[in-house]
């Protein structure tokens, strides 16, 4: 399974962006997807995910500005972020699994886009 993200970038602050994580490969038997972050010198942090069947969680500290989405004829996952700060400033990784565990590492990584916010 191979996991492309895009979507980074320079956002102003109170700003939104759009991610997008296209999956290929052997992607048949993926269930959840997920968005993970780690800003510089904190940990990475689950943002959200979203089971094949379209269930989803979120991480408390967003506060209901990040939506997840997929669109499984596509093999594609978003997530829409609105009222951005700079405490949103990380590497943005998508992040695929068989399971939907969320309580342990997923199997398939992408590489990470970055997403800037400032004034």
């Amino acid at each position: 399974v191979q996991l492309q993200a895009s979507g980074g970038g320079w956002v102003r602050t109170g700003g939104s962006l759009r991610l997008s994580c296209a999956a290929s490969g052997s992607i048949f038997g993926i269930n959840a997807m997920g968005w993970y972050r780690q800003a510089p010198g904190k940990q990475r942090e689950l943002v959200a995910g979203i089971t094949r069947g379209g269930m989803t969680i979120y991480s408390d500290s967003i506060e209901d500005r990040f939506t997840i989405s997929r669109d499984n004829a596509k093999s594609t996952m978003y997530l829409q972020g609105n009222y951005l700060t700079p405490e949103d400033t990380a590497v943005y990784y998508c992040a695929a699994d068989e399971t939907a565990d969320y309580s342990r590492d997923f199997r398939y990584w992408g590489q990470g886009t970055l997403v800037t916010v400032s004034s």
